[in-house]
């Protein structure tokens, strides 16, 4: 199948682009950055995989039109859409700036939108395919200073639900991926002090790691995920459980 991941030059989408590859899909790897994009390709392809880098800001109309034209040009249309392209942001509600805000919905929440627009017709067309969107834990108990960022993976849930409900009739199934912690370089650049004192809320005692993520993911786009429909998987070490 061929199947398009965002905002995967890096961590989480990385490791979903490659394995999504390694289980024999055909990756299209979309990056705001070119060079990020084709260094996880070249991860897949030492690796045995095929795929291809396609720059492009999905928060762009324009620009994840063309993406998607040149992908269906190149590989086919995408029978497989992961929205995973995102930033995070910290600051307390008062000091998030009107642009700020705006630039964290534009990204997760109006990406998701373009991106899936852009894919959802060839799915319905066909009578098949697979949408999965990555949230985050945070969109279903909030985080301190993330109002943006919180609200903006809360909406991607929503949307998740709302379109699973439109189209799974119709052959597309549409469920969300919520992580909680994960060793990502984000992750990594906080304290120690913060590391050491989330682990210790953790039930398992430890941050996730990004293939564990991408096996996640690998689960919503196979046939042994046919019965999920608009679900939340949370990959978080029990920090929220629902």
């Amino acid at each position: 199948m061929i199947a398009l991941v965002t905002g995967a030059g890096s961590g989480i989408g990385a490791a979903i682009a490659l394995r999504l590859a390694a289980d024999g899909h055909a990756v299209a790897v979309n990056d705001l950055s070119l060079a990020a994009a084709e260094a996880t390709v070249a991860q897949i392809a030492a690796a045995g995989g095929s795929a291809r880098a396609y720059a492009a800001d999905v928060s762009d109309e324009a620009a994840v039109g063309a993406m998607v034209a040149a992908v269906t040009a190149d590989l086919g249309a995408p029978e497989i859409l992961v929205n995973n392209a995102g930033f995070g942001h910290q600051a307390p509600f008062l000091e998030i700036t009107p642009a700020q805000f705006d630039r964290m919905f534009a990204v997760h929440v109006r990406g998701t939108y373009l991106c899936t627009r852009a894919c959802l017709p060839a799915m319905l067309d066909r009578g098949a395919g697979i949408i999965v969107n990555v949230a985050s834990q945070l969109g279903q108990i909030g985080g301190v200073e993330l109002v943006h960022y919180a609200g903006a993976k809360a909406a991607i849930i929503g949307m998740t639900k709302s379109l699973a409900r439109e189209v799974s009739a119709r052959g597309v199934r549409v469920n969300a991926v919520a992580p909680g912690p994960i060793n990502t370089p984000l992750v990594e650049a906080l304290s120690e002090d913060w590391k050491t004192a989330k682990r210790a809320e953790l039930p398992l005692g430890r941050f996730g790691e990004t293939a564990e993520v991408g096996g996640v993911v690998s689960f919503l786009c196979s046939p042994d995920a046919a019965l999920f429909v608009g679900q939340t998987l949370g990959p978080n070490s029990g920090d929220v459980m629902l």
